[in-house]
C-alpha cells in the first residue's frame, strides 16, 4: 500500500508517489527504465480483471512480460490517494479553464470534492468541460494554440495517465523521449550527439509534423488504445476528454480531430497515436529496408533521423509521407529538410565546392559540425538565435513593467530567469551564447534602470556590481554527452 505518512487523511498529507531510478537514455535500438510509480502488487495474468489490488507494479509486469495483454479493469487504480497527489503535483498558478475555479479555490474543501469527483467518475456521471482556447507566442512570431482545461479535469487527466503509463512505458521504444516520467529533453539531446558521433551518420532528415496536436485522428487513437486497454471506462473518459469541444470568444466548437495543447493527457496520447503510425514502423523499417546505419530520436511531434546512405534516406522519407498519409499527417514541407550531415560532411563538402555543411535545429539547439583544434570532428550546439531573440524580448519587455520596483526585486526576478536559461542551455560548446544571453539581460536591466530617471547616475562599472552582486556566472553546467549518455546506459 502507498505510504501516507501518518496523517488520517490522505488528501491532506498526499505525497508524491515512489520514484525509482531515472529512464536509460538509447540513441537507437531498446528502451530504457521508466520511473516507477506505484508500490504495492497487483494479480499477474494474461489481462488484468476485477478483484485486482491498488498497486500497479504488477501492472507493469504483466506489461512487459506479455505484449498481447489487454487490461480490462484499470479505473480502480484511480483513487482517492492518487487524485490527491495529482491535485498537489498542479502548478498553482496555473490559468484556470472555463468554470474559473482555482487551485486554492478547490483546496479550500479539498477532501469533499476529490471524494465528488471520484465517486461520478466511478459512477458514471463525470463529464468533461470544454477547454478554454489561449494563445501563447512562439520563437518565430506566430501563435499557438492551447486548450486551458478546467481544474477537476486537469486533476483527473493526471491520475489516469499515471496509470496507463504503467501499461504504456514498457511498450514505448528508447527512441521516443518526449513527455516520459524519468527522460528530458538533454536525453534526447544527448542520445542524438552520441548517435551522430558513434553511428556511420553522413545524412540527417530534420522533421517536422504539422499541425500535429490538431490533426490527431480520433478514430485511430481510440483503436491504437484498445491494442492494450480494454477498461471501456477508461476509454469513455479519453473519448469525453477528446470531444469536449473549445470555447474560444464565448463561442463553443466541436472538436472532430487533435487532443487540446495543454491538457494533461493530450502528451500521453500523443505518444500513443506516434508509437504506432511512427516509432514501430520506424523500427521496422530500420531492420528490414535499411542498408547501413539509422538513427532515430523523438521528442513529442520533433524527430531526427540520420542515415549513413543518401538512398536510405531518401526512400525513408518517400515512405513516410505515404505512411503518414495513412492516419491523417503530414510532414511540414517548410520546416522538413533531408541535408548532408557528420563525421565527413566538412570534407566531403570541401572536395565539391560546397561550402559549409547546413545545420539543424533541435530542442532550442542548433547543431552545427566542426572540428576540433586537433582536426577531429566536434558535433556543435549552440542556442538556437530565435529562442535566444525571443526571450531576451520578453526580458525587455519584463524588466520596462518592473523598473519601478526595489531593485532586490528586481535582481531576484531575473536571476532566477538567468538560472533557468542557464540551467538548459549551458552545455559544452555554447559558453559563447550562454556568456552573452547574461550580457544582454544585464545590459536590458541597465536600460530599465535608467529609465527610472533622466538623471540617472548608473554607469555600466556599478551595474557591473549589481550584476555581480545578482546574476549567477554564466558557466557551462551540463556534462558532455557521451559521459551522461554512457553513465545512464
Amino acid at each position: 500500500m502507498h505510504d501516507r505518512g501518518k496523517s488520517d487523511s490522505p488528501v491532506v498529507r498526499a505525497i508524491p508517489l515512489n520514484k525509482t531510478a531515472p529512464a536509460v537514455a538509447e540513441a537507437g535500438e531498446g528502451r530504457g527504465l521508466a520511473k516507477g510509480n506505484t508500490t504495492s502488487a497487483t494479480r499477474p495474468g494474461r489481462s488484468a480483471g476485477s478483484g485486482v489490488p491498488n498497486g500497479l507494479d504488477r501492472v507493469r509486469e504483466v506489461a512487459r512480460r506479455d505484449k498481447e495483454a489487454r487490461f480490462s479493469a484499470l479505473l480502480h487504480h484511480v483513487d482517492l490517494g492518487r487524485l490527491a497527489a495529482a491535485y498537489w503535483a498542479i502548478n498553482p498558478k496555473a490559468a484556470t479553464g472555463v468554470d474559473g475555479v482555482t487551485w486554492g479555490g478547490y483546496g479550500q474543501d479539498l477532501e469533499v470534492n476529490l471524494r465528488d469527483l471520484l465517486a461520478r467518475v466511478h459512477r458514471g456521471a463525470y463529464r468533461a468541460s470544454p477547454s478554454r482556447r489561449a494563445y501563447i507566442s512562439k520563437a518565430d512570431g506566430r501563435l499557438r494554440p492551447l486548450g486551458i482545461v478546467t481544474l477537476e479535469d486537469k486533476i483527473l487527466q493526471r491520475a489516469v495517465v499515471e496509470v496507463l503509463n504503467a501499461v504504456y512505458e514498457v511498450d514505448f521504444l528508447g527512441f521516443s523521449y518526449g513527455f516520459r516520467p524519468g527522460r528530458s529533453p538533454h536525453d534526447a539531446l544527448d542520445a542524438l550527439a552520441v548517435g551522430i558521433k558513434q553511428k556511420k551518420v553522413n545524412w540527417v532528415l530534420d522533421a517536422d509534423i504539422r499541425d500535429f496536436f490538431t490533426s490527431l485522428d480520433h478514430g485511430w487513437l481510440e483503436r491504437f488504445l484498445e491494442h492494450r486497454i480494454a477498461d471501456k471506462r477508461i476509454l469513455r473518459l479519453i473519448r469525453k476528454w477528446v470531444n469536449a469541444g473549445v470555447i474560444e470568444d464565448g463561442e463553443w466548437s466541436q472538436t472532430e480531430e487533435g487532443t487540446p495543447q495543454g491538457a494533461s493527457a493530450s502528451p500521453l496520447l500523443a505518444n500513443v497515436y506516434l508509437h504506432y503510425v511512427l516509432d514501430r514502423w520506424a523500427r521496422q523499417w530500420r531492420r528490414r529496408q535499411a542498408r547501413g546505419d539509422v538513427i532515430i530520436v523523438r521528442f513529442a511531434d520533433d524527430f531526427i533521423a540520420g542515415f549513413e546512405h543518401e538512398s536510405d534516406a531518401q526512400r525513408f522519407l518517400r515512405d513516410l509521407r505515404d505512411r503518414f498519409a495513412k492516419f491523417s499527417l503530414e510532414l511540414h514541407p517548410d520546416k522538413t529538410r533531408l541535408i548532408e550531415f557528420g563525421r565527413f560532411a566538412v570534407e566531403r563538402r570541401e572536395a565539391r565546392g560546397v561550402g559549409k555543411p547546413e545545420t539543424f535545429d533541435f530542442l532550442g539547439f542548433t547543431h552545427i559540425c566542426t572540428k576540433t583544434k586537433a582536426g577531429r570532428f566536434m558535433l556543435k550546439r549552440i542556442t538556437t538565435a530565435k529562442r535566444m531573440r525571443a526571450k531576451l524580448r520578453e526580458v525587455k519587455d519584463q524588466l520596462k513593467r518592473r523598473r519601478h520596483r526595489p531593485v532586490p526585486d528586481q535582481g531576484q526576478w531575473l536571476a532566477s530567469l538567468v538560472r533557468g536559461h542557464l540551467a538548459y542551455y549551458a552545455v559544452p560548446g555554447n559558453s559563447q551564447a550562454v556568456r552573452a544571453f547574461r550580457t544582454q539581460a544585464t545590459r536590458h536591466w541597465c536600460a530599465a534602470l535608467r529609465d527610472r530617471s533622466q538623471r540617472h547616475h548608473l554607469d555600466w562599472k556599478r551595474m557591473d556590481r549589481l550584476a555581480t552582486r545578482w546574476l549567477p556566472p554564466a558557466r557551462i553546467s551540463h556534462p558532455f554527452p557521451e559521459a551522461r549518455f554512457y553513465a545512464n546506459t
